[in-house]
C-alpha cells in the first residue's frame, strides 16, 4: 500500500509539474505572464489602469494628427487667399487709371474670376470636411460659389458704384462695406448656418482635445476672423468679407464710373486700402495658425513619448523576465524527468518486492 500511495502522490505532483511546465512554456513563447488579464493576479488593477491611459493618449494623438492635417489644409488655402488679396491690392486696384478704360475692363474681368476662386478656396475640404465651415462640416460655407458675382452683396455694391459722382466716393465706399458685412439672407454669400447668430456666427472655434480637460482652437470660419483683427478705415471686421467686397467693387467697375475722375480716384484709393487690409489680416491669420500648428506638432511628440513610457510600464507588469522564466522552465523539466523516473521505477517493482 505504501508503494501505491507513493505512486499516487507522484502522479499528483507530476500533474502539477506538467501544468507548471505548460505555463512556463507559454510564457517563454509569448513573453507574457498570462494571455488573459485575469491571470495577472494582483497586477491586474495596474495593468488595466495603464491600458486605459495608453488608449486615452492614443486617442488624443489621433485627434491631434487629424487636426494638424486640417490646419495644414487651411494654411494652404490662406496662402492662396493672401496671394489674391495682395495681387489685387498691389498690382490691380492701385494701377486703375480713369484715363485707361480698357484697363478698367480688364481689372473687372480679372476680379470676377478671382471672386469665384476665393469662394472656392473658402469651400476647401480636407477628408470630406469643409475647413472654413465652422462645426457645419458637411455643407459648403459658400453655397453658390460659382455665382458669387451675382450674390446680393455684390449686386448691392454694383448698385452703389453706379451712383458714383458728385463727391460721394466716401458714401459709396461705406455702402460697399455695409453690403459686404451683411448677414441678411439673400445678401450674404455665406451659408445660413454661418450667418445665424444662434449657430455658426457666434460659435466657438473648432478645437481639438489635447489632454484631459484641455483643448486647442485651430478652426477658421469663412465669414469671421479667428485669431487676427481687421483694421483700417474701411473694414467689415472680417478679412474674407473685406476681400470679397473689394473684389466685388472691382468686378462691377466700368469705364463709365470714371466720368468723375476725382470720385473715381478717391474710390480706387479706398478699394486699394480695403484689399491691403484684407491681405495684411490674412497674413496675420496664417501666422497665428502657424503657431497653432507648431503647438500641435509639439503636443503630438509629447503624446508619443507618453505612450512609449506607459507601454514600458505596462510591459513591466505584463511581461516576464525571460532569463528567469527559462531557468525556471529548465528546473521544472529536470524535476519532471526525475518524477517520471521515480514512477517508472516504482511501477517495475515485482510482487516479491512488495512482500
Amino acid at each position: 500500500m505504501a508503494v501505491i500511495d507513493m505512486l499516487s502522490r507522484l502522479n499528483m505532483d507530476t500533474t502539477v509539474l506538467r501544468a507548471r511546465m505548460a505555463t512556463l512554456t507559454q510564457q517563454t513563447t509569448t513573453g507574457l505572464k498570462s494571455q488573459q488579464l485575469g491571470g495577472l493576479g494582483q497586477d491586474l488593477p495596474q495593468a488595466l489602469d495603464l491600458k486605459a491611459a495608453i488608449h486615452r493618449q492614443q486617442t488624443y494623438t489621433a485627434a491631434i494628427s487629424a487636426a494638424g492635417g486640417r490646419a495644414t489644409g487651411t494654411q494652404a488655402a490662406l496662402s492662396q487667399l493672401h496671394d489674391i488679396a495682395s495681387h489685387f491690392a498691389d498690382s490691380v486696384a492701385i494701377k486703375l487709371d480713369p484715363n485707361d478704360p480698357q484697363g478698367i475692363v480688364r481689372a473687372a474681368t480679372s476680379a470676377r474670376d478671382a471672386l469665384v476662386q476665393v469662394a472656392n478656396l473658402l469651400n476647401s475640404q480636407q477628408g470630406g470636411q469643409y475647413l472654413f465651415g465652422g462645426t457645419d462640416l458637411a455643407n459648403p460655407p459658400v453655397p453658390d460659389a460659382a455665382n458669387i458675382g451675382t450674390a446680393g452683396f455684390a449686386t448691392q455694391i454694383g448698385a452703389a458704384l453706379g451712383t458714383l459722382g458728385g463727391g460721394n466716393a466716401a458714401a459709396v465706399m461705406t455702402s460697399a462695406v455695409t453690403a459686404a458685412g451683411s448677414n441678411a439672407a439673400g445678401v450674404t454669400p455665406f451659408s445660413a448656418f454661418l450667418s445665424n447668430p444662434a449657430s455658426g456666427l457666434n460659435e466657438a472655434r473648432r478645437a481639438v482635445p489635447t489632454a484631459d480637460g484641455l483643448t486647442l482652437p485651430y478652426g477658421v470660419s469663412a465669414n469671421r476672423n479667428a485669431a487676427a483683427t481687421s483694421t483700417g478705415a474701411n473694414t467689415t471686421g472680417s478679412w474674407a468679407r473685406d476681400l470679397l467686397g473689394g473684389l466685388a467693387m472691382l468686378a462691377n467697375m466700368t469705364p463709365a464710373n470714371a466720368a468723375s475722375q476725382p470720385d473715381f480716384t478717391q474710390l480706387v484709393q479706398g478699394v486699394t486700402g480695403w484689399l491691403k487690409g484684407a491681405s495684411t489680416t490674412i497674413g496675420e491669420e496664417a501666422g497665428a495658425l502657424g503657431q497653432t500648428q507648431a503647438q500641435l506638432d509639439k503636443l503630438q511628440t509629447i503624446q508619443a513619448e507618453t505612450v512609449t513610457a506607459l507601454t514600458v510600464q505596462l510591459s513591466g507588469v505584463q511581461e516576464v523576465d525571460m532569463a528567469e522564466t527559462i531557468t525556471r522552465l529548465q528546473g521544472a523539466q529536470t524535476v519532471l524527468q526525475a518524477s517520471y523516473s521515480a514512477i517508472s521505477q516504482l511501477g517495475s517493482l515485482s510482487l516479491v518486492q512488495f512482500l
